[in-house]
């Protein structure tokens, strides 16, 4: 009978083999099964129990605007003016429906009006002559006396506001708060305000012979105009707030009394006249600071 000897290098060799082949034959089914694996997934609802089942996002929240009324008066002024800047008193009164939505009134009048660089130097530079003796009273209407011209300013004849009355909505859909160095924190609202604006408006009156001196003096009228905006509300206490607010009122109107438009074939040329037909579009904005004052005093809180 015959024994086979085997050296210990071979039987190390064939027990390397037998491993390898385990390992393969694992990764093989390893593979299989997840081939076999549906390709979707699905997710499972978590009911959520206990105390925190149905509640609100926050408790407790301090309802600023929820019922109350806001008397708040401020100042307002008017950005990027050619030829006169208006310097607003404000009063807002406004009652809040929700804390999100609120409706009532802006007003205010044109506490002071101050001209422009450029309202001064067509004033004091300007030629004076029969070709722009519609536009900016000139000779003989306005007689040479020392070297000048009497007669109206310049300055007297631009487009002015005098007061505006707006009926608005408030829209109130994010609030937070702010911090300094993270240690003094204030309650705070971003609101989005529409409406319409009856505009007090002071520009030249209409005129066919317009080089004359009664030519050159200003009529008032009322311009209505959409006016819409957004502000930041900031809550120091229950009863006073601070306010900084951005306002639009995009209208036509006269602004430098000046003879631009009205001539056939599509009313593109000076006429020689002073009317309605001179009106240029401007979109017209103000930015203002306020006080808010709310009753009741103390505001409520949420469930």
């Amino acid at each position: 009978m015959k024994q086979s000897i085997r050296s210990p290098r071979v039987r190390r060799s064939y027990g390397a083999m037998r491993t390898m082949r385990t390992i393969l034959a694992g990764a093989v089914t390893a593979i299989g099964a997840l081939t076999a694996m549906p390709t979707t997934a699905s997710a499972q609802e978590i009911q959520l129990t206990g105390p925190l089942a149905g509640a609100p996002s926050v408790r407790k929240l301090r309802l600023y605007r929820q019922g109350r009324f806001e008397i708040a008066p401020g100042i307002g002024q008017t950005l990027l003016d050619e030829y006169n800047r208006t310097t607003f008193v404000t009063l807002r009164l406004q009652y809040n429906v929700f804390d999100w939505l609120g409706v009532g009134v802006y007003g205010g009048f044109g506490a002071l009006n101050l001209s422009t660089d450029l309202a001064d130097k067509v004033q004091d530079t300007a030629p004076r002559n029969n070709r722009v003796g519609t536009n900016i009273c000139s000779p003989p209407a306005c007689n040479a006396a020392g070297g000048g011209f009497t007669g109206p300013k310049y300055t007297d004849q631009v487009g002015k506001l005098k007061y505006m009355a707006a009926p608005q909505i408030t829209f109130s859909p994010f609030r937070g708060k702010l911090a300094l160095f993270q240690k003094l924190f204030v309650d705070t609202d971003l609101y989005i305000h529409g409406g319409v604006a009856f505009v007090g408006v002071e520009e030249r009156k209409d005129c066919t012979n317009c080089t004359q001196l009664a030519s050159f003096t200003t009529d008032t009228r009322t311009a209505i105009a959409p006016t819409f905006g957004l502000g930041l509300t900031l809550y120091t206490h229950g009863l006073v707030s601070f306010n900084i607010e951005y306002r639009a009122f995009p209208f036509s109107w006269n602004r430098g009394g000046f003879d631009t438009k009205g001539a056939p074939p599509d009313a593109s040329f000076p006429d020689t006249k002073i009317d309605k037909e001179d009106r240029t579009f401007k979109f017209n904005q103000m930015v203002g600071l306020s006080v808010g004052f709310s009753l009741p005093s103390a505001p409520k809180l949420s469930d």
